[in-house]
């Protein structure tokens, strides 16, 4: 195992940046040696030697002119053992790294604050040395996790109205290194027409994202990210030529991962073409598409049936109808999306609770074949408009998510409530995401103790499980019936898969009633008083 040795030099005491350092660097499998606060030349000199160090930290934080001074008697009495080997980093301020590396390629690296976590882990697997700032990012989803580990991937949605915007706003998204994923926000007509020029609006032109009109502009978008740390690139599987688009998102941006609902994005919501059924059909063809190639799949799924107002089971049930669905057309890798704050009155706890169920759910799904991968996100419709109020919201919502210890945190943006994410705001918010992570990982509260949880987790299995029988058996009673399009459809239509916002739907009745109670959305009747599913659905069991 090879050594790192670090400490403060000179009269300098601020040993955080040091012990951070060390830290990163015992995640990435290095043996590390803390000298402390105030090293004097002869001691670091005398450690390096005595610990046979591979690496050697150096920190100093005071002032530029006396730091300059001080490195370079560091860097001639450790002359011979830089001669020899030994290699020599330095974290310090800005001021004081500017003048360090004056001090002719004594140092190969210099950190001040401004770099991200993952370019630090990176440095100390391995991945990057000698001041080449260009690291290998991985350019497929699980290698890039994998990269990454213990901290997850950051994704964000991306698009503004004008593809000039859009290009310079990825541009600087890139270059600040602030992304993992870029999530292009595509228009309304991209997302319907792009194959059907003579369905679009020219009046609609930009509205919800980015107005895409050729392979071309994709192409253009996706070269706008070659920069920075070159950021995976994804965006929506579109609600009409799913695999005409799936065929051009391979081939113009490397679509890092497919995202399409079950059983959204067409009539029953307007945002498509294709009844219900037929959109079911469709979208299981879209995951075997996908899942024949490798490519992992996301189900977007639960968190339009919690922005609609459903009870915590149906939101539970449909998280595991999506693993199931996914692993039946084929997928190898699954992302299990998690939506926080939706509906926005939901507590902590009993939001996590909900996450617990859906996982305890799908867990026994995979193996050698199917891989799940965590994914949490917060609601898109709980913002405050207030920014400072947006800001706290973003950082506490992230700070519990990571409870679940996810692989990729999709933020969405502080300003949701006001207006479509700037660049500017993209960078911002993933500054604030990476506070939290970072808070989070240094260790935080079991959340997932908690008794109160786990008792409603175990509620939620149980009555999920009613549910499930229930879609059955408007099938042939097996597991069979909850991949079936025509039984998953017969579900909505008879209100066994229900929320209010469905009411004057021709595909749901829209009959059921909710609440937040104690934290938690429930099935109510005309009193308030909650309604179990064993009592709900006795038609069907």
């Amino acid at each position: 195992m090879k050594t790192v040795v670090a400490g403060a030099l000179g009269e300098c005491v601020h040993v955080a940046g040091v012990t951070n350092f060390l830290r990163l660097a015992e995640i990435a499998g290095w043996r590390t040696v803390f000298l402390g606060p105030a090293v004097s030349v002869e001691r670091f000199v005398q450690a390096i030697k005595e610990e046979n160090a591979d690496l050697v930290g150096v920190s100093y934080r005071l002032t530029p002119e006396t730091g300059e001074r001080l490195l370079g008697e560091f860097a001639e009495a450790a002359s011979e053992l830089h001669e020899s080997g030994v290699r020599f980093v330095f974290g310090g301020t800005p001021p004081v790294a500017q003048r360090a590396q004056t001090l002719g390629g004594f140092f190969e690296k210099f950190f001040d604050g401004s770099q991200p976590t993952d370019e630090v882990l990176a440095f100390l697997r391995g991945e990057t040395r000698a001041n080449d700032d260009t690291l290998n990012y991985p350019q497929d989803l699980i290698s890039r996790i994998a990269w990454k580990t213990p901290y997850p991937l950051l994704r964000h949605h991306f698009g503004l109205p004008t593809m000039e915007a859009s290009l310079d706003g990825i541009a600087k998204i890139a270059e600040a290194k602030a992304l993992d994923v870029i999530s292009l926000g595509i228009d309304q007509d991209a997302q319907e027409n792009f194959f059907h020029p003579e369905r679009q609006n020219p009046r609609a032109k930009g509205a919800g994202g980015v107005p895409v009109r050729s392979e071309q502009d994709y192409r253009d978008l996706f070269a706008a990210s070659r920069r920075g740390n070159f950021p995976l690139m994804r965006t929506y599987s579109g609600t009409d030529d799913f695999i005409r688009l799936a065929e051009m998102y391979v081939e113009t941006i490397n679509i890092a991962w497919c995202a399409i609902p079950l059983f959204w994005f067409n009539q029953m919501d307007g945002r498509g073409p294709i009844p219900l059924q037929e959109s079911i059909q469709e979208h299981q063809k879209v995951m075997a598409w996908y899942g024949s190639r490798g490519i992992p799949v996301e189900l977007n799924e639960p968190h339009h049936w919690g922005m609609r107002d459903a009870s915590d089971v149906v939101y539970v049930t449909s998280g595991y109808l999506s693993a199931l669905n996914a692993k039946r057309m084929g997928v190898w890798d699954y992302i299990a999306q998690m939506m926080f704050n939706s509906p926005a009155g939901l507590s902590d706890a009993m939001d996590l609770a909900r996450m617990l169920a859906i996982l305890e759910l799908i867990e026994p799904l995979e193996d050698e074949t199917f891989h799940i991968w965590r994914q949490t996100r917060t609601g898109l419709l709980s913002y405050p408009l207030d920014d400072n109020a947006a800001r706290a919201h973003l950082a506490a919502s992230i700070y519990v998510q990571m409870a679940l210890k996810p692989h990729i945190v999709h933020i969405v943006g502080h300003t949701e409530a006001d207006h479509a994410a700037t660049a500017e705001d993209v960078i911002a918010a993933s500054r604030m995401a990476r506070q939290a992570i970072e808070n989070a990982l240094h260790g935080q509260p079991d959340m997932l103790s908690d008794p109160k949880i786990l008792k409603r987790k175990d509620h939620l299995v149980d009555e999920v499980k009613i549910t499930l029988q229930a879609i059955r058996n408007l099938g042939d009673g097996s597991d069979a019936a909850l991949t079936d399009p025509h039984t998953l459809a017969e579900a909505v239509r008879m209100g066994i898969l229900d929320a209010p916002q469905l009411k004057n739907n021709p595909f749901a009745p829209g009959a059921v009633r909710t609440r937040v109670l104690d934290g938690a959305c429930e099935t109510v009747d005309e009193n308030g008083k909650i309604i179990d599913e064993q009592t709900r659905l006795q038609n069907y069991l």
